[in-house]
């Protein structure tokens, strides 16, 4: 599959028509369900195959983001090899009250993996989290740039981005 194809699979699979209630309280008659192709295995081998290409050489660690970039960083992990670590929203309060599960992040040159990138401000407290734990941030790499501000904001908190696609290549396919 190339590309073009992943794209479009990507869109037919996730583009949904009908009337839908927007977290803003607006309706719209479309919506962009990014669960749908995070669940499907075919997809996720491709989107992992294409994101591997995307990842520094230097990558010690891939830190999914809760809840969505989770499923794409361990689809990388094992098209890679590359350790990864879940990395919640809030720590929990209990059990170890950890934010960051699985892979040790101390010391290593991490990605952050997310789906979609909208504004890029859960990947800028996330990414203090994981520079408060210890870990060097290489960039963030994501499935989806929505270009909606969040190149801009992660940029100017020195967090280079690199996405697969934007939704306009997506929309466009």
């Amino acid at each position: 599959m190339n590309r073009n194809e992943l794209a479009k699979i990507i869109f037919e699979t996730s583009h949904l028509t009908g009337e839908f209630l927007l977290r803003s309280g607006k309706i719209s008659n479309e919506y962009f369900d990014k669960y749908l192709f995070e669940a499907n295995p075919e997809i996720l081998k491709y989107i992992a195959s294409f994101m591997s290409e995307l990842i520094p050489s230097d990558c010690e660690v891939l830190a999914g983001l809760e809840m969505g970039g989770i499923p794409i960083a361990t689809s990388i992990s094992l098209h890679t090899g590359l350790p990864c670590a879940f990395i919640r929203k809030k720590a929990k309060d209990y059990g170890t009250r950890k934010v960051n599960e699985g892979a040790d992040i101390t010391g290593k040159k991490i990605v952050i993996i997310e789906d979609v990138i909208t504004s890029g401000g859960q990947v800028i407290l996330s990414a203090e989290d994981l520079k408060n734990a210890g870990a060097h941030i290489l960039c963030c790499i994501c499935v989806i740039n929505r270009q909606q501000g969040g190149s801009e904001a992660l940029q100017e908190a020195g967090i280079p981005l690199i996405s697969l696609f934007t939704m306009e290549e997506l929309k466009n396919t």
